[in-house]
């Protein structure tokens, strides 16, 4: 890896078509590691970027994805719950074990790790009766398996796709969007209906469903390398001035932009807004997330990830600190809300496909791990910082809602920093 840095940085100020790599970055080997270190091994060539096995990658990644952080952007609906947000706290923080073991042994292994744990803990989160089971059930075993089904997927999908990845990377996390505009719905009706136990069992059966399809189709296309555990691999990329200031952006990013999906239905009902209309709110964020995935992915893919990231990130902290703050009817709530959900949509979303524009596709799954292990203690110290300072301010929103802001710039500035580390200060480079 080592070795190979030069050569991708040098391609920076080299001219090149869009026909050969999707950025101005030199494409990575693609090659077993046996061959790279010079012993007869298969060249398996460069991703088809298409055709149905590949497709079929993306299909199970969308279902997972649908099943394990479109339930965790529907957190919002257990507001009343619980008083501080565990689920999401937990969601991201195995990363780099994950991510480690999706490069190492395929990500056969990681699903179905996943697939079990998830449904698990939601089973028996319908049978939670005190707050510790819940928080044991859903917010510790449902939601590890969560993270178990979002690294896998993209790391797979990684090895399928070169030009048209962010699109990939797009349609697979568009299922968190989707799930967060299906599921608070569908539980919110199930919880009147047959009760909160029942509710949870329906969602539970529904996921396997859906886990059960990823399972069959997710699959990488090169053999699992089956490296011994190196810490470095962990810390290496940290030396890498782009991978460091992207690292700090995510960090920026996970601090505040989960903020909006947690709080903006307590805050529109301190503003008036009917308890029927409010939780809707979640849903409509997600679902402007949806389209806020997939359009700047495509643009991605055709000008370069962090050229389409950085704009719709400055947007999503200027919507936050004008239309958001200065919010005080109906209207204005779920103006902010469509308008934060795309925004947003691109933001949480388009980040591995920046890791993997700068990095060997066997490592796509331990550097995306790597960077989101540190994000996600922005994670899971955002909501408790948010909830205080509401706290402090005696149930005020605008203390959070600037602090949402200021934390969403702050991670464009990190993310610009990161652009120009790797063009070498060039405007105008495609990346």
């Amino acid at each position: 890896m080592a070795a190979s840095e030069p050569s991708r940085h040098q391609s920076l100020s080299s001219p090149a078509s869009d026909d050969d790599r999707p950025s101005q970055i030199e494409p990575y080997s693609e090659k077993a590691p046996s061959q790279q270190e010079g012993t007869s091994a298969p060249d398996f060539g460069p991703p088809p970027d298409g055709g149905l096995q590949a497709w079929l990658v993306v299909a199970g990644g969308f279902f997972a994805v649908f099943a394990s952080f479109g339930w965790i952007n529907c957190i919002g609906i257990f507001q009343d719950y619980y008083e501080q947000n565990q689920l999401r706290s937990y969601s991201s923080s195995d990363g780099p074990v994950v991510g480690y073991m999706t490069d190492n042994y395929g990500p056969r292994i990681p699903i179905l790790i996943g697939s079990f744990l998830h449904v698990f803990g939601l089973m028996m989160t319908s049978l939670s009766k005190g707050y510790y089971q819940i928080i044991l059930s859903q917010s510790i075993c449902s939601a590890l398996g969560c993270s178990f089904l979002f690294y896998a997927p993209i790391a797979a999908a990684g090895t399928w796709f070169r030009r048209h990845r962010a699109i990939a990377f797009g349609i697979i996390t568009a299922g968190s969007s989707l799930g967060g505009v299906v599921l608070p719905i569908m539980v919110n009706k199930l919880v009147v209906r047959v009760g909160f136990g029942w509710a949870m069992r329906s969602v539970a059966f529904l996921f396997l469903g859906l886990l059960v399809i990823a399972n069959v189709t997710i699959k990488s296309r090169l053999p699992p390398p089956r490296r011994k555990f190196d810490i470095k691999d962990f810390i290496t990329p940290f030396k890498e001035m782009p991978f460091l200031l992207l690292t700090v952006a995510g960090f920026m990013l996970y601090l505040g932009s989960f903020l909006p999906f947690n709080f903006i239905i307590v805050q529109a009902k301190e503003l008036g807004v009917s308890n029927s209309l409010a939780q809707y709110l979640v849903s409509i964020v997600n679902a402007a997330s949806t389209f806020g995935r997939l359009v700047p992915a495509y643009f991605g893919d055709r000008i370069g990830v962090f050229n389409v990231m950085i704009p719709l990130t400055l947007l999503g902290g200027i919507f936050t600190l004008t239309v958001w703050l200065t919010a005080h009817s109906t209207a204005s709530v779920i103006a902010y809300a469509a308008l934060y959900g795309f925004a947003s949509g691109c933001t949480l979303s388009i980040v591995p496909a920046m890791v993997a524009s700068f990095s060997d596709v066997r490592s796509i799954g331990t550097r995306s791990g790597a960077l989101y292990g540190v994000a996600a203690i922005g994670a899971l110290i955002g909501s408790p910082v948010a909830g205080a300072i509401v706290s402090a301010e005696n149930g005020s929103f605008s203390g959070l809602i600037i602090f949402c802001g200021v934390t969403i710039l702050a991670g464009a500035v990190f993310a610009t920093m990161s652009r120009q580390a790797l063009t070498g200060g060039q405007w105008m480079k495609k990346v």
